[in-house]
């Protein structure tokens, strides 16, 4: 079989997307498969996370895989002087899969052309983060019902966010998406996303706030300024508090709105929000789980 890698969202068609859906349906009511018994997965996190590795780890515990890797480049040879091209080289001599974050743009592409053995993006740097899309696309299609028709509040740091720029991409596909993209201008979406929805003829509009639009989402995506992205402290804290959701601010929003966020949160959502049925992003982070089972499995053609 042919080497498949999940590098950006695009490498899925749209009916990879929906089947991928399915699966993960599949998953959350049957969690515990032995789909990957005898099989290894390597887990190289060159840079910090919580829920990407371990809901990886989880859904290759409940697939009935083994895990080698590292969880801190600097319990690797890193530290040494090795390259990504001699790490990538030498773990899939003893992996069939691996699951890599990289702070560098370009990384898991880069390593998906020396690697034996499939490579699943787990984060590259501001570029994409694949899985979180799919897994946002689970939450939105088990909350909404549908994947067409979805208006879209996109708030925060649209700049470095490579959730946002994943998840354009992926509903881009669908029928008559509108994206509302809401950041200061430090943080603005980037221009080639833009042009990218001009050319589909997709609708977006930008805002420097939302308390007076909120009640046109269906679903809202908050996201934390990222301190680790900026080279400027002073920079960070011009924009780091600038928006700020509350409980009161969803009084007059659908009864359907779902407010998604990729984690972790700072304080970009009150915790008074946490609450209200319409907070959504702690239950996002366990469909995780099943939808990067549904991806493992896909890639390795066990389904």
């Amino acid at each position: 079989m042919q080497k498949r890698d999940l590098i950006s969202i695009t490498d899925f068609s749209k009916a990879e997307y929906l089947q991928i859906m399915e699966m993960a349906k599949g998953f959350e009511k049957n969690p515990n498969q032995n789909l990957l018994k005898g099989k290894v997965v390597a887990t190289l996190f060159f840079e910090p996370s919580t829920r990407t590795r371990l809901s990886f780890e989880t859904a290759i515990n409940r697939l009935g895989g083994k895990i080698i890797g590292f969880t801190d480049s600097s319990s690797s040879s890193v530290t040494k002087g090795e390259t990504l091209h001699d790490t990538i080289r030498m773990v899939s001599n003893y992996a069939d899969l691996i699951v890599m974050r990289h702070p560098l743009e370009g990384s898991a592409r880069y390593a998906s052309q020396i690697s034996k053995v499939p490579i699943i993006n787990a984060g590259d740097g501001a570029n994409q983060h694949p899985t979180q899309t799919l897994l946002d696309m689970y939450s939105i299609i088990k909350t909404q019902g549908r994947l067409d028709n979805i208006n879209i509040f996109m708030v925060g740091d649209l700049k470095y966010g490579r959730t946002v720029h994943s998840l354009l991409m992926a509903l881009s596909v669908f029928e008559n998406p509108i994206f509302n993209f809401i950041a200061p201008p430090e943080l603005a979406m980037p221009d080639e996303y833009k042009r990218f929805l001009t050319s589909k003829g997709i609708r977006y509009f930008e805002h420097r706030e939302f308390t007076g639009i909120i009640s046109e989402a269906d679903i809202i995506y908050m996201t934390r300024v990222q301190k680790e992205r900026f080279t400027d402290p002073i920079e960070y804290e011009k924009v780091r508090n600038v928006y700020i959701l509350r409980n009161k601010m969803l009084q007059q929003t659908k009864p359907t709105l779902k407010i998604l966020h990729p984690l972790p949160r700072v304080n970009e959502i009150n915790e008074d929000v946490d609450s209200n049925p319409k907070a959504y992003y702690f239950t996002q982070a366990e469909n995780g789980v099943y939808t990067r089972q549904a991806i493992i499995s896909h890639i390795m053609g066990l389904i």
